[in-house]
């Protein structure tokens, strides 16, 4: 199989999404893939995160946790965004991120990868799928190949979301079936993007 570059970028204000990612960063491993798990950077005021102890507690239980760059996706073959569903888009601080690629997708540097997405939200129904489908207008700007889940796994008729893996935060900390539904999308990318590459090197 083609070596493929995973990064998979996200914003977790208090560590749903993240657990999300590193499920995901497990079965991208798992699958052979090298892998950048990166967190975008926090915009949310001081007393909005002092307001909610889990949130300033998951800011310092990521601290290790590298930041992203924009080196991060034109390194990437495929990428992977996590986001928690803010009123049905995702949260800022992910978009304030997506909002600095203008240079790389400027010079086509992030055409012609593979994208997916995944998300969380605090009730069900609560916009999981339609912050997926907003990412991917980004996908459709930058020239992307949009890979979802689909129902291609038996795990997916569990998780239930042929958008990409989402999780109700308001039921709990993920269980093994979002987990193993991140896990799932993320091998299902890295092969789309090997099978890719070994294509064009052909």
């Amino acid at each position: 199989m083609e070596s493929v570059n995973l990064a998979i970028i996200y914003y977790s204000a208090t560590g749903t999404v993240h657990a999300l990612a590193r499920a995901a960063a497990e079965g991208a491993e798992k699958a052979g893939a090298n892998v950048r798990l990166r967190k975008v950077a926090e915009t949310a005021p001081p007393e909005a995160i002092s307001a909610n102890p889990a949130w300033g507690r998951h800011i310092q239980d990521t601290a290790d946790v590298v930041q992203a760059v924009l080196d991060d996706l034109e390194w990437a073959d495929a990428v992977l965004f996590g986001t928690p569903t803010r009123f049905g888009n995702p949260a800022s601080q992910l978009r304030a991120f997506i909002d600095t690629t203008g240079p790389l997708w400027f010079q086509g540097l992030l055409a012609n990868k593979v994208y997916s997405a995944f998300t969380a939200s605090n009730t069900a129904h609560g916009g999981q799928e339609s912050t997926i489908l907003a990412l991917g207008n980004t996908f459709y700007h930058w020239g992307g190949i949009i890979v979802p889940p689909g129902y291609t796994d038996p795990i997916q008729f569990q998780s239930g979301n042929p958008y990409g893996t989402s999780h109700v935060a308001g039921d709990g900390a993920p269980g093994d079936v979002p987990l193993d539904a991140a896990r799932y999308q993320a091998r299902r990318i890295v092969d789309t993007a090997a099978s890719l590459k070994a294509g064009r090197a052909a």
